[in-house]
């Protein structure tokens, strides 16, 4: 943790989903396709609907499919994010979990709860993960290699780098224990 991170510090949660969360997790989902819109200038994806909204995101597999899970990030018990886990990988090499949707409001960001949260996440989730990051997404990109290569607690990391139809971007792939 830097210096701008400690001093910023909150105390992070992660905590769990129903899907009577859906309606919250969709309003984070706005803002998270807004931030990432800026990827998609001069193509129609990211476009909003006649009524000023994003796409509705598919939510209900996070609720109804083993291994993958929905989860909110608090930050002084203030909501600071989400996160969805699956395990579709990008890479097509199995693993145990991918993140599928990772989301820091701005004001949160820079003060390590994306850090804290990931970290607890993994945590929670012991094994083989993968994380792909849109190639675009260059400070997404800065942060994970960051947030996962200084963890005592990642190893075996791999990172990979696929352009084809179904993913642009490099992936991370690590084995994640709490020693």
């Amino acid at each position: 943790m830097d210096k701008k991170e400690r001093q910023n510090q909150c105390t992070v949660d992660v905590t769990g989903t129903v899907p009577g969360h859906a309606p919250l997790i969709q309003n984070l989902m706005q803002l998270y396709i807004h931030d990432f819109s800026e990827f998609w200038a001069g193509t129609p994806r990211g476009d909003l609907n006649a009524d000023g909204r994003f796409d509705p995101y598919p939510l209900d597999d996070y609720w109804s499919k083993t291994n993958w899970a929905a989860a909110l990030i608090w930050c002084e018990r203030a909501l600071a994010g989400f996160a969805l886990i699956n395990d579709v990988t990008h890479s097509g090499i199995a693993a145990h979990r991918n993140m599928g949707e990772f989301f820091i409001l701005r004001k949160y960001r820079g003060r390590g709860v994306g850090r804290s949260a990931a970290e607890l996440i993994f945590s929670q989730h012991e094994g083989l993960w993968e994380v792909a990051v849109a190639r675009k997404n260059t400070r997404a990109l800065e942060f994970w290699r960051r947030t996962i290569g200084s963890s005592r607690n990642a190893s075996s990391i791999q990172e990979l780098d696929l352009q084809n139809p179904q993913w642009n971007g490099p992936i991370l792939r690590f084995e994640w224990s709490m020693m």
